[in-house]
């Protein structure tokens, strides 16, 4: 009996524990902040894809060294701009929500600015050379 208590209140509370949100309508700081994590989730996947796509395109060792070292400095620069940039929100509820959406901001950025090397590969037309 005390199992189907347990397990008729997980069935009633899975949503509140990373069912479907509904990030269009979100009404609290907690919903908000798994919405921006979920972008910014969602930018590194466009982003990784982008870099691996960027990685695929080049056969030159020399290039593929040179691209993951600044992605990696690129990572430590994003991260650290973020952390400044939502210092004075440090600590809050919302924290975590302008944190991610700095995170997603800077992700996309990166994306474009990869995918137009990308495309500076396949046609150097596209980027002015």
């Amino acid at each position: 009996m005390k199992l189907s208590r347990i397990f008729a209140v997980l069935l009633l509370t899975a949503p509140a524990f990373g069912g479907d949100i509904d990030c269009r309508n979100a009404m609290d700081q907690s919903t908000m902040n798994r919405c921006a994590d979920q972008a910014y989730r969602a930018a590194d996947a466009k982003l990784n894809a982008a870099y691996g796509k960027l990685m695929a395109a080049q056969s030159d060792d020399g290039f593929k060294a040179k691209l993951k070292a600044a992605q990696r400095a690129w990572i430590s620069f994003r991260d650290a701009e973020c952390t400044f940039e939502t210092a004075d929100n440090e600590g809050g509820s919302i924290h975590p929500m302008v944190y991610a959406g700095c995170l997603t901001r800077l992700t996309k950025e990166r994306t474009k600015a990869l995918e137009a090397q990308l495309a500076c590969f396949k046609d150097a037309e596209k980027c002015g050379m």
